[in-house]
């Protein structure tokens, strides 16, 4: 019998990087660190402050929601992976190690878990955290596949979270649990790896019982990295409406058509944002923002920025529909049709936003991302290495005593 935490401890132990995976371990390691260092101004990291490094990284990276994806799985990899690997002095081995587990977890787990409600950067974010971890921390085939199994209890998230401090909580949550797993099983913590089987089963994976992929490269279908800082399922409408801007008089818009695999707006949640955060997952707000603002950046996304009377109006116009289908933020297409006062209607449609694995974003993109997310960032990031940038997270981001 296939016990699935030892063919994913096989696999991760075994794994010799190449050099398209060396070079997605980079761009991980900086996009994560800058987004991490945009944060440091966000209310959620004086709550951090206290908390263990792994935790307190993970969730200010995630907080702005600026972090990177894997599509197949629905997953935040990096913002979990990143920061575990840091925080234990790991290196690109290790981050590979941890994201081609959670890239192969989460792909077992399938679209019917996250359609289920789970959050499932948690729930296969801690055996990967604690894989990552237990990479950097030398530990055997045996011991990766015990430190899984000690991160379950941690493997947990909802999405009724998003929109609150909660999703970027539990988020770091789940990299401190396998952080944690993987020095209890370098301590000679036991547990048996068929706990992994049976949790997968528990939480209704799509795939329980499957095998595992062992195939190059370490990350299945590459990582989506995020032009905008919101919810990956509104990435496409603002890009698509973003073409043609231009052409629309905001203040004679009397309706936005936008037709979606139902699939592709499952976490959009908030039909009527109130708060900044919320702001992150709705679509009415998705279209609000990319017809009022230049650049949908932190700024569009405050409580002012939502509670704008021309946003408020802007979201009220919006007609979602859910056509059949999807299994996937980027199955299908957006199709957006914006009515004007005269009647007349302008049309866009997108298949494949910018910084997606089909359209990668460039060198100039990237420098543009980074430039975002503080003056100091493209500097900082410019000569960075996996010591430097744990170097750099512990002094930005340190650990604070509990008052």
């Amino acid at each position: 019998m296939v016990v699935i935490a030892e063919s994913l401890a096989e696999w991760a132990y075994a794994y010799e990087p190449g050099s398209g995976d060396l070079a997605l371990a980079r761009r991980s390691l900086l996009d994560t660190v800058a987004v991490t260092l945009a944060g440091r101004g966000h209310p959620v990291r004086a709550l951090t402050a206290p908390l263990p490094d792994a935790a307190r990284w993970a969730a200010v990276g995630h907080v702005l929601d600026f972090d990177d994806l894997h599509i197949e799985s629905t997953t935040h990899i990096s913002v979990v992976v990143v920061p575990a690997v840091l925080a234990t002095g790991g290196d690109a081995r290790a981050y590979l190690a941890g994201a081609g587990v959670m890239a192969r977890l989460g792909r077992l787990l399938g679209w019917s878990h996250y359609a289920a409600g789970w959050h499932a950067t948690c729930t296969a974010g801690a055996p990967a955290a604690a894989v990552a971890s237990g990479t950097a921390l030398g530990l055997g085939p045996r011991q990766l596949a015990t430190a899984m199994a000690l991160a379950l209890p941690g493997a947990g998230g909802v999405q009724a979270a998003f929109g609150t401090h909660g999703k970027s909580l539990q988020v770091g949550f789940a990299a401190e649990a396998g952080v944690r797993a993987a020095r209890l099983a370098a301590a000679g913590a036991t547990a048996d790896p068929r706990a992994l089987d049976a949790w997968l089963e528990l939480v209704g994976a799509e795939n329980a019982g499957g095998s595992v992929d062992g195939s190059d490269p370490a990350v299945p279908g590459g990582l989506a990295v995020k032009m905008f800082p919101c919810c990956y399922a509104m990435q496409r409408p603002i890009a698509a409406l973003r073409g043609i801007r231009a052409l629309i008089p905001v203040g004679e818009v009397t309706e936005v058509r936008v037709s979606t695999p139902g699939a592709t707006v499952h976490p959009l949640i908030h039909d009527r944002p109130a708060t900044g955060l919320e702001g992150k997952f709705s679509m009415q707000y998705a279209v609000a923002t990319a017809l009022l603002d230049d650049y949908p950046g932190f700024d569009a996304f405050t409580d002012a920025a939502v509670r704008r009377p021309q946003a408020q109006r802007l979201a009220a116009a919006v007609d979602v529909v859910r056509t059949d289908g999807g299994s996937g933020l980027l199955d299908g297409e957006a199709d957006l049709r914006v009515t004007l006062t005269d009647g007349s209607v302008l049309h866009t449609a997108l298949a494949q936003p910018p910084g997606s694995p089909e359209r990668p974003p460039t060198d100039t993109e990237l420098a543009d991302k980074f430039a975002a997310c503080g003056s100091d960032v493209p500097d900082v990031l410019k000569d960075a290495t996996w010591e430097s940038a744990r170097a750099l997270l512990l002094s930005e981001l340190p650990q604070e005593a509990t008052r």
